[in-house]
């Protein structure tokens, strides 16, 4: 799927043109991997607001959680440290990884979104997921057409970010 067609760049053509968006992700990144390239971004773009939407790759992969959670914990800090809000958006796994790994992956995201005050959205694949139209062949990526759908579960919670950013960046 081109890049055009994702919510990223659906968000960014919905804002004004004085809200830049930088869209510096990659497809299976881990916590690791995004964790590794964090400070480099923010050092270069110096953002307002950081939205991490990590972790996804991690569970599917059966990663240890205080791992994942670690690696999560130091990007919402180095975020926080260089000036920026954050927004936290949750990844679930399926549930064949067992309840208890399931429940306990799940718990990370709205457990650092209260620890350090972060936008924790609502899971945008909540009304894609089960939908096998909006999925690709792999069924786990979501098709150019959940994309609009994915947004629009999202937008509330990054408008409300990026309000509070630009209000604490004044």
């Amino acid at each position: 799927m081109d890049l055009e067609q994702g919510w990223v760049a659906l968000w960014t053509n919905s804002l004004d043109d004085s809200t830049e968006v930088i869209n510096a992700s990659i497809s299976g990144e881990t916590t690791s991997g995004g964790l590794t390239r964090l400070p480099n971004l923010l050092d270069r773009y110096q953002p307002i607001l950081v939205v991490i939407e990590l972790g996804g790759n991690d569970g599917l992969r059966g990663y240890p959680l205080p791992r994942m959670r670690a690696n999560l914990e130091q990007m919402i800090q180095l975020s926080i440290e260089a000036g920026a809000q954050v927004a936290l958006i949750p990844m679930q796994i399926p549930p064949n990884y067992g309840p208890a790994y399931t429940r306990q992956f799940s718990a990370v995201y709205s457990e650092l979104a209260e620890q350090y005050d972060a936008v924790l959205t609502p899971f945008f694949l909540a009304d894609v997921a089960l939908e096998s139209d909006l999925m690709q062949s792999d069924g786990i990526h979501p098709t150019a057409d959940a994309q609009p759908i994915m947004l629009n579960a999202l937008k509330d919670a990054l408008t409300h970010a990026l309000e509070r950013a630009k209000d604490t960046s004044l």
